[in-house]
C-alpha cells in the first residue's frame, strides 16, 4: 500500500512536530484533536516552526507554504478512513491510548499500519485494543520533533516484518534515524533518561546542592547540552512521572521508585515549561 496520507492524532508538542515533519516530506497530514482551539494553536506553531527554519537556513524559504496547505485539521475522526497511516501522539495515559486505538481500528482502512509515539507504554498492550495486532508498532520520536533525528521503533509481539519494513522507511524518508528496540518499559531512550532525571530530583530533594548547580555540574562535567531539571522542565514534569510509573510498576526495579518531590510538583500544578513554573520559573 503506497502511504501518501498520514493520520496524527493529539495536535499537542509532539503531535503538530509530528505533522511538521510528514508535510515537508510531502505527505498530506490529517490533524486531529479532541480541542478545536488545540487544532488552531497548532497549525499556528507549525507554521511559526516552518518559518524559523527557512531563516536559519534550515529548508528553502519556498518550501513553507506547501508544506503548511499539506496539513489540514480533522476535527472528526471519521475523517481517518483516508488515511494510509496513523499515529497516535496523544498524552502519556494508557487508558486514554486503548480507547483510541479501538477507535481507530474501527475508522482505519483494513491493513493500514496504526502507530502509536507512546514514549514508555508497551506496544503490545495498546497493539491489544485492536483486531489488528500486526499492525500497530511503536515509533516514538524525540522532542523537538522537526530538530532531532532519533525515533525509536518499537515491535510488538504480533507486529509483522511488513510493519516494520514500512515504518522504518518512512523514518529513513523524514531524514531521520531509526533505533530499534525490544517492547519492554520505557524502549532505549527512557529507560537510561529517567532514572538519571529522577537522581537530580532526589539530590535537589536531599539538598545534596541547588538546582541551578545540579544542572551545571551535569552540563560542564558531562557536556550535556542542557542539565536533567532543565530537561525534565522541559519534557513536563507529568510526563516524567508518568514515565516512571510505567517503568517502576512494568519492571518492579525500586531505582524506578518517583522521587517525592516530583509527585508533589506535578499534585501542585508545576509541570514545568508548559505551565510556567518547574524546577526554574518561566515567562
Amino acid at each position: 500500500m503506497a502511504i501518501e496520507t498520514i493520520g496524527v492524532v493529539g495536535a499537542g508538542q509532539m503531535g503538530n512536530g509530528i505533522a511538521h515533519v510528514f508535510a515537508l516530506a510531502g505527505k498530506t497530514v490529517l490533524l486531529h484533536d479532541v480541542s478545536e482551539g488545540q487544532l488552531a494553536k497548532a497549525l499556528a506553531t507549525i507554521r511559526q516552526n516552518l518559518e524559523r527554519q527557512a531563516k536559519k537556513g534550515a529548508i528553502q524559504a519556498q518550501a513553507v507554504e506547501p508544506a503548511l496547505a499539506r496539513v489540514s485539521a480533522a476535527p472528526d475522526l471519521a475523517s481517518f478512513a483516508a488515511a494510509d497511516f496513523c499515529v497516535e501522539a496523544v498524552v502519556e495515559n494508557e487508558a486514554l491510548k486503548l480507547e483510541l486505538f479501538r477507535r481507530l481500528d474501527a475508522v482505519a482502512r483494513p491493513g493500514v499500519i496504526l502507530a502509536s509515539n507512546t514514549s514508555s507504554i508497551p506496544i503490545t498492550k495498546i497493539a491489544s485494543a485492536t483486531k489488528r495486532p500486526a499492525e500497530v508498532i511503536g515509533m516514538h520520536f524525540m522532542n523537538p520533533v522537526p530538530v532531532m533525528k532519533l525515533v525509536e521503533v518499537i515491535r510488538g509481539h504480533s507486529t509483522s516484518d511488513a510493519t516494520f519494513e514500512q515504518t522504518a522507511a518512512l523514518v529513513a524518508l523524514l531524514g531521520k534515524e531509526s533505533a530499534v528496540s525490544q517492547d519492554y518499559p520505557g524502549f532505549i531512550a527512557n529507560r537510561i533518561l529517567m532514572p538519571m532525571l529522577n537522581e537530580a530530583i532526589f539530590a535537589l530533594f536531599e539538598g545534596v546542592a541547588s538546582a541551578e548547580d545540579i544542572d551545571k555540574a551535569m552540563k560542564l562535567g558531562t557536556n550535556q547540552p542542557m542539565g536533567p531539571l532543565t530537561l525534565a522542565d522541559f519534557i513536563g514534569l507529568d510526563t516524567v512521572l508518568s514515565i516512571l510509573r510505567v517503568l517502576h510498576e512494568g519492571i518492579g526495579d525500586p531505582k524506578f521508585r518517583p522521587c517525592p518531590l516530583l509527585v508533589k510538583m506535578v499534585n501542585a500544578g508545576h509541570l514545568g515549561k508548559k505551565s510556567g513554573r518547574g524546577f526554574y520559573v518561566y515567562d
